[in-house]
């Protein structure tokens, strides 16, 4: 650079030092003031590049998007400002607005969805003001090289492409214009996962997955990736965990939480806060909703809990803290106190090879006796393993998301196989689940299904007449705000079908998963299944674990991340070929097919759901 061969001339001597000087006067002449920061008289000068006619552009600005950028705004105001990713030969545009508040706060034009390992073009249009009040408008060109996709490599068999190979099979003109967040994660080795809770007794802390958090739009490029490790590090016990509970706020800003943290960031990576976890909760997973009142219900345990037998234990996945902006904790639901956690008919028939993300290939289609049951729960083990009582796996709450409407929060516990409402008052509202195994006191509060007519519909133990199922190990149950009025809800969820009809089925090949939307009458305590798909993609879509369903109100559609579909097994060793091979889906509400349908390929999925550039960029704070 310039500025270092000016260094270089002065260290000289002699009239050497002056022809060189004269000589250095002349290339700097030559440098166009374009590429030179603007500085007065004496002021210093730093050599950067500009490109247009503002400031400097900064790749990756906060240190995690390296798919992003910042244009400064070169000491200028900004107004009326568009950016235009120019998409590669047949791929997709990605245009937005860009709001004043986002350009005040990140002090120029911020870019988002460019391409890895490319040179990516970019326009923008712009009002440029300057201190006297002129305005020019001016419509920019810029080049930006942007690096490829890495994430941690996890050093096994399976891996064949970072993040993934994406075969888009379906994507309807209406819905081109969508990009996809995927929540993936993938093993990695380290301290943490080595470590467990012993003070108190069990937990559920060595749950360690690599983050693995993308954009990818309907072709099947990546336009976004989290760098994460400038803030996760798996080898400490309070920066480590599982990235889950991704969610895109209502302004725009991401929430989700890992290990014993919840976190919040704009998609440049602009941390707005990074929190431990309270003293009286440890190891998030799973969920993370907000309120409009700023507050965000966690999916936490217990970091000590005094059972009703005298021992202390860490408890696993069974309470719900409510915090406030300020990380305070104003509330919580104790999940043990409100429900039965000694009922055990689902655990019994768990199939112990796929206990949520610890799938096991070796205990493929085994389950637990009563008696096993029986002989774990007396003993002094416990953890993260399937049991009952405080202390153990007995609830697996796996989604939690509150209902303004009655002050409720409704939460999908995966090892009850049911969607539960809970008020404010701690009383259970209604259970929708098989009747099953509910004792006096919640069995009163199961849901009766009923047809379209509104007639009662037979069934016998856990297995009903016609198309009608319970969920089975389900994930994501939420209520759809846009088409519930008054007593009638609407809640979809992922049905993941392990133990369906509270039993394994002869053949492994027999199981399968499904999308499924319900409409409950709160007051007559009745459920009807309106629309349910996934049954009749039978093996191939099913996914043990994981996944999610969610109504998205701006194009009236259903999506749908079948998480940990198609991995391959090898029925001779016993072993997993490949990792699975997500579904990524989007249907028009009511559709019987989707209109979007991209496969991915060696991954293991959480979850995903469309991401809104424009919340993110265009809309101002309020």
């Amino acid at each position: 650079s310039t500025m270092q061969f000016l260094l270089f001339l002065h260290s000289l001597k002699g009239d050497f030092v002056m022809k060189m000087k004269w000589i250095a006067l002349a290339v700097a002449a030559a440098i166009p003031a374009a590429a030179m920061a603007i500085g007065g008289a004496s002021g210093p000068k730093i050599d950067y590049e500009v490109q247009g006619h503002i400031g400097e552009v900064m790749g990756n600005p906060y240190g995690i998007a390296p798919l992003t950028a910042v244009i400064r705004d070169g000491g200028y105001t900004l107004a009326d400002v568009t950016v235009h990713i120019v998409p590669k030969q047949g791929g997709q545009k990605i245009s937005y607005k860009v709001s004043r508040s986002q350009l005040l706060t990140h002090g120029g034009v911020p870019v988002f969805g460019l391409y890895p390992d490319y040179l990516n073009t970019i326009r923008v249009d712009y009002t440029r003001i300057d201190t006297t009040g002129k305005k020019e408008k001016f419509s920019d060109e810029y080049k930006l090289y942007a690096p490829p996709v890495y994430f941690e490599p996890a050093g096994n068999t399976m891996e064949r492409m970072m993040p993934f190979e994406a075969e888009v099979k379906k994507a309807d003109p209406e819905f081109s214009d969508r990009l996809y967040f995927v929540n993936n994660f993938g093993q990695k080795s380290s301290i943490g996962t080595r470590a467990v809770w012993n003070n108190p007794t069990g937990g559920a802390l060595e749950w360690n997955y690599w983050p693995q958090n993308t954009v990818i739009d309907t072709k099947g490029e990546v336009r976004w990736f989290m760098f994460a490790n400038p803030i996760y590090d798996l080898n400490s016990l309070y920066s480590a965990g599982v990235m889950m509970g991704f969610k895109q706020n209502a302004d725009g800003l991401l929430t989700w939480g890992f290990g014993q943290r919840y976190v919040k960031y704009d998609i440049l990576g602009r941390e707005v806060f990074n929190r431990r976890l309270p003293m009286r909760y440890g190891d998030f997973s799973h969920s993370m909703d907000d309120a409009d009142n700023g507050h965000y219900f966690l999916r936490v345990s217990s970091s000590n809990w005094k059972r009703a037998d005298g021992k202390n234990v860490r408890t696993v996945r069974d309470v719900i803290a409510e915090v406030d902006q300020n990380g305070n904790v104003v509330d919580e639901w104790r999940l043990a106190e409100i429900l039965d956690p000694y009922r055990d008919n689902v655990m019994k028939v768990l199939d112990q090879g796929a206990v949520c993300l610890n799938i096991d290939a070796s205990q493929a289609g085994k389950t637990l006796t009563a008696e096993e049951i029986a002989k774990l729960d007396a003993s002094d083990k416990f953890g993260d393993i399937v049991g009952t009582g405080p202390g153990r796996n007995w609830a697996h709450v796996n989604s939690v998301d509150y209902d303004p409407e009655d002050d409720s929060i409704i939460i999908s516990s995966r090892h009850q196989s049911a969607i539960i409402k809970i008020g404010r008052d701690k009383k259970v509202k209604w259970i929708l689940s098989s009747p099953e195994g509910w004792k006096k006191g919640w069995a009163e509060k199961v849901l009766t299904p009923i047809d379209a007519n509104g007639g009662k519909i037979k069934c016998s133990g856990s297995k009903c007449e016609g198309e009608f199922d319970w969920t089975w190990t389900q994930h994501t149950a939420f209520k759809i705000d846009e088409k519930s009025k008054g007593d009638i809800i609407y809640v979809s969820a992922f049905d993941n079908g392990d133990a369906r009809g509270m039993e394994q089925p002869p053949l492994p090949e027999m199981k399968y998963s499904r999308s499924v939307v319900y409409k409950i009458d709160q007051k007559k305590m009745t459920v009807e299944q309106i629309w349910a798909y996934g049954k009749e993609r039978g093996h191939d879509w099913y996914s043990p674990v994981t996944s999610l369903t969610e109504y998205q109100a701006d194009k009236n559609s259903i999506f749908v991340y079948s998480a940990t579909a198609g991995a391959s097994f090898d029925m001779a060793s016993g072993a997993f070929t490949s990792a699975p091979n997500p579904y990524i889906e989007e249907f028009k509400w009511g559709a019987k097919e989707p209109s979007v349908e991209i496969q991915l390929k060696n991954c293991t999925g959480y979850q995903a759901w469309p991401f809104s550039v424009e919340k993110a960029l265009s809309q101002e704070v309020k």
